[in-house]
């Protein structure tokens, strides 16, 4: 009997001693196994939240992918700034990743192309501005970017000249059936003909030729096909800006000299190009010239000089003839660090001068500066042009093209109304121009003037 108990209880304890040591070997396996991949989860949601951005940062933007945080963080503060509230602004159009250069119209006043300098081409639909959504299509031009961009007077393509390669490309537009914009596809690329940057180009909206110059001396005369119709010199030492006029006659660029230089494309009456003449000159400025801007049928055109001033000359003439324009109003703008761009409205009565991140807006019958809308961009503006019917002013800046008000036109438009009210004028004329004068003063109303 003590045998069997002594060897019942050998065989208790080696048991009990097998259970421990089995139960030591297990816990030793799970915390192996299980214990290693906490660490990594921990792991894996610590790096997480170092690669997260903080709330307030994360609610003014999304961080891309692979993005350091210290950039993104910049990145989201600046963009803050785009946001801009005046009670002239219409509509802010954003959707731009970078620095819009500048818009271009389509003829048929349907569509807006604007280039950005992150190698994009924004086609807007902008047939109706008070719609709150605009359809647009985004047109990616691998490894460069537009400096300008151009529509084609049939609004059926739109052309574009590159930074990098500095050259014209063609693109073609596919339309859907209700009219919008389907797709763009590069057809042509013209041969690269300037060493230097291009501050100038255009298509003549006859559509007989194209215009190029760089900011050098050198001004190229281009048909749609790509071909060279003539190589012009400028002559100006260094060229800050160069256009088509909108009656598709002629070719101006200005620069270091205080005079401006408007030259004809002439053709034959068979449409074949014949040459380029120099048919008249703008003089008064005591300095050079930055810019300048066209009305609607190029019977006026603004100026607006290094000497602090800008002039609005008559220029309506047979300069065949020996007629000369005239100068009919001038005017002081802020100065600033920063060469200005203007924008002259269809109608010649308002002219818009940029300093800076500001637009002053210009009476150019009395020269008088109505109003400014100040800081619309944490940036420099890049580009200004007033929509066809004069009633807007588009303005280009840090990711978004700004739409505003063209309240001083109002003003304006009252202005002729009485002064069309002083001369002698048949009962109709007379109930039609009080009827404009009373439309505008309501409309002023409502901006607060």
């Amino acid at each position: 009997m003590g045998d069997f108990n002594a060897g019942l209880n050998t065989n208790v304890f080696l048991t009990v001693g097998i259970t421990v040591f089995l139960g030591i070997i297990i816990n030793l396996i799970y915390k192996t196994i299980f214990g290693s991949k906490k660490k990594e989860t921990i792991k894996h949601e610590t790096e997480n939240n170092l690669d997260a951005p903080s709330e307030d940062v994360a609610s003014e933007t999304s961080m891309p992918e692979n993005r350091v945080s210290g950039k993104s963080k910049k990145r989201a503060a600046w963009k803050g700034k785009t946001e801009f509230n005046h009670p002239w602004l219409l509509k802010n159009l954003k959707g731009h990743p970078g620095t819009v250069l500048l818009v271009d119209f389509s003829a048929n006043g349907k569509f807006m192309a604007a280039t950005c300098d992150d190698g994009s081409v924004i086609l807007w639909d902008i047939r109706d501005l008070n719609q709150k959504e605009h359809k647009t299509l985004r047109v990616n031009i691998e490894f460069d970017h537009a400096s300008h961009v151009a529509w084609s007077p049939d609004s059926k393509a739109f052309i574009i000249h590159t930074v990098r390669e500095n050259n014209i490309v063609v693109y073609k537009i596919e339309k859907k059936k209700d009219g919008t914009i389907g797709s763009a596809n590069a057809v042509i690329t013209f041969d690269k003909v300037h060493a230097e940057d291009v501050i100038g180009f255009g298509i003549s909206s006859n559509g007989k030729f194209m215009m190029s110059c760089s900011s050098k001396t050198d001004m190229v005369i281009w048909d749609l096909k790509g071909q060279q119709l003539d190589k012009l010199d400028t002559y100006l030492m260094s060229t800050h800006t160069a256009k088509i006029s909108p009656c598709g006659r002629f070719v101006v660029a200005t620069g270091f000299a205080p005079d401006v230089k408007l030259m004809e494309v002439c053709f034959t009456k068979t449409g074949e190009f014949k040459q380029v003449s120099k048919a008249f000159e703008l003089t008064g400025h005591s300095s050079g010239i930055y810019d300048v801007a066209f009305d609607v049928d190029t019977s006026h055109i603004a100026t607006i000089s290094k000497d602090g001033t800008w002039k609005l000359y008559h220029t309506k003439i047979d300069y065949a003839r020996g007629e000369s324009p005239h100068v009919l109003e001038t005017g002081k703008y802020t100065q600033s660090a920063n060469p200005p761009h203007i924008a002259l409205s269809p109608d010649a009565e308002v002219l818009a001068v940029s300093v800076d991140s500001s637009v002053e807006f210009y009476d150019t019958y009395t020269g008088d500066l109505y109003d400014t809308v100040e800081n619309l961009y944490s940036g420099l503006i890049t580009d200004m042009k007033f929509d066809a019917s004069g009633k807007y002013l588009f303005v280009c800046g840090d990711r978004a093209v700004r739409i505003l008000h063209n309240v001083c036109g109002y003003h304006t438009t009252i202005a002729s109304c009485r002064r069309l009210l002083s001369s002698k004028q048949t009962s109709a004329t007379v109930e039609r121009l009080n009827k404009t004068i009373q439309d505008c003063k309501e409309t002023l109303a409502k901006f607060g003037k």
